[in-house]
């Protein structure tokens, strides 16, 4: 081990980590302390994390939240700039699998002032998305069309010929796709849409309607495993996300739109739960998401009276956000996409945690709330450069951070 004030820092850094101590932990991390984490690192771990405040919230407040992990250091080497070189390994577990993690980590710390300053990591970012269950990670996706161009991800359902119809492999595409969302930094807006003639036309019911009723549980539950963690990430993503409906948009299928928050819909779309027809209850998050959207009634109409919304209904309803021709969907809510993807998306990505807690939180909760997010935000570049740019009369130019 090496000698002095740098190997105790790091030392009482790393047992603060472990121990959940936050009082030494904003004793050792200098005012100015930023972090950089290996790229491809999953759930948004992996890039830069320019203040303390971001390495506890995206980094080590992620872990504790994804994975019961520890940053178990066994050699630390002093370098000649002053720095020091940190040795270890990360074990533990993911929460979600239960599969273990044990993966060698390399960090660099920077000191000053008495404080650590810096801390640069690499580590096998493949051992952490497969302690997650991604261990295709990088396969080539059969039923999900996913690309990254000018900030936007987009996210295209793609089995036209079954009108874009959800079976596992589809599920588990999406929960991949979610996952590159969340890892990519340069990800800055979400556009979700389908090929063919349909957004989805929901489960696919040739895939699990062979199954007997024991077994028929036993499908559905492992579909919708994959299925629901993709919307979970989808949701807490610090983009946000723009759907495109057309056609059907039935059954699970409607988490499409509840994961969104813009949604374009072609006049023809035709929304339905679908349920009822097929004796099940429902999955895509809609008995969460529908009586916040259109009311508690309205919601059990939909279910129970397997009631079926047009667009120009459904935009009455709250369920949509506009309505736009049919022939000009695709462009509209790519330039909607790009469109966010140049804006301020640090604030984007606040306004979207107010606006999923605001359901749940009470006013004073909510109030509270937006007081810490706009201060959080005022500290980013975004917000420096917006505010320089009305001054001067010039269109800000936001880059994300």
């Amino acid at each position: 081990m090496a000698d002095g004030a740098p190997a105790v820092l790091a030392q009482a850094l790393y047992g603060a980590l472990a121990a959940g101590d936050r009082e030494v932990l904003d004793h050792v991390l200098h005012a100015d302390f930023s972090g950089r984490a290996t790229e491809g690192l999953p759930v948004g771990l992996g890039g830069e994390h320019p203040d303390p405040r971001a390495m506890r919230r995206d980094f080590w407040g992620r872990i504790a939240k994804h994975y019961t992990a520890a940053a178990h250091p066994t050699e630390m080497v002093a370098l000649d700039d002053g720095r020091l070189l940190v040795r270890g390994r990360y074990t533990g577990t993911a929460r979600v699998s239960g599969r273990a993690l044990d993966a060698e980590f390399v960090h660099v710390l920077t000191f000053a002032d008495g404080a650590i300053s810096r801390l640069e990591q690499l580590t096998d970012s493949h051992l952490w998305c497969s302690a997650l269950g991604a261990d295709d990670r990088g396969r080539t996706l059969t039923t999900i069309d996913f690309s990254v161009e000018y900030g936007v991800a987009t996210i295209r359902l793609d089995r036209p010929d079954h009108r874009n119809a959800i079976d596992l492999t589809l599920a588990e595409d999406l929960l991949e796709a979610a996952r590159r969302c969340a890892a990519d930094r340069s990800v800055r807006a979400v556009l979700i849409e389908g090929a063919g003639t349909d957004l989805t036309v929901g489960g696919d019911i040739a895939y699990f309607g062979g199954d007997s009723s024991d077994e028929l549980g036993a499908v559905l539950r492992r579909m919708t495993g994959p299925f629901h963690e993709a919307f979970a990430i989808l949701a807490s993503l610090d983009a946000p996300v723009v759907t495109a409906a057309h056609g059907s948009v039935a059954g699970g299928g409607l988490g499409f739109v509840y994961a969104a928050d813009i949604v374009l819909a072609a006049p023809d779309t035709r929304f339905v739960t679908a349920f009822a027809a097929i004796g099940l209850s429902g999955d895509g998050g809609g008995t969460w998401h529908l009586p916040r959207l259109v009311g508690a009634r309205r919601a059990a109409k939909m279910y129970l009276e397997n009631y079926p919304l047009g667009a120009a209904e459904a935009l009455e309803w709250g369920l949509i956000t506009e309505i736009v021709p049919a022939s000009d969907l695709s462009r509209i809510a790519r330039e909607r996409a790009r469109a966010l993807a140049s804006g301020p998306t640090r604030a984007f990505a606040q306004m979207r945690i107010l606006l999923h807690a605001s359901s749940t939180s009470t006013h004073t909760e909510q109030l509270h709330a937006e007081v810490e997010g706009i201060v959080r935000v005022a500290s980013t570049h975004d917000a420096s450069e917006a505010l320089t740019a009305f001054v001067q009369k010039r269109r800000p130019t936001f880059e994300g951070r």
